[in-house]
């Protein structure tokens, strides 16, 4: 799981990476990023209840995806503000490899790595 240092904290910053950001989409899971003043990264990830009802599956799909971001965040060097959101529920039973690829892809494409 990726340390409390690194997530967001508030409505407040989630509010301004979403008006101040950029957004990259993929067909399952979409990137918003924006740069801040901290001196680390903050991540977030985001699942609607439209894209699963039960709360047990959304909270897995949240902790698959921010283990990924765990072992992608090493290779980070700037300070950024980023929120993966999620469309789909097959997130919850693709192979991690394949769920650290396709974050590993869109933040290659964010050019944040």
């Amino acid at each position: 799981m990726l340390s409390k240092r690194y997530r967001f904290h508030s409505r407040g910053g989630v509010r301004y990476t979403y008006q101040h950001g950029k957004t990259i989409r993929d067909s399952k899971i979409s990137l918003v990023f924006a740069s801040n003043a901290r001196n680390h990264q903050r991540f977030g990830v985001v699942v609607s209840k439209k894209v699963l009802k039960s709360a047990v599956g959304r909270n897995r799909i949240r902790r698959r995806v921010y283990e990924a971001i765990r072992a992608e965040q090493p290779k980070i060097q700037q300070p950024v503000d980023c929120i993966f959101i999620v469309y789909t529920k097959e997130i919850a039973s693709i192979d991690f490899k394949e769920l650290r690829s396709l974050i590993h892809n869109l933040l290659i494409e964010a050019k944040i790595i």
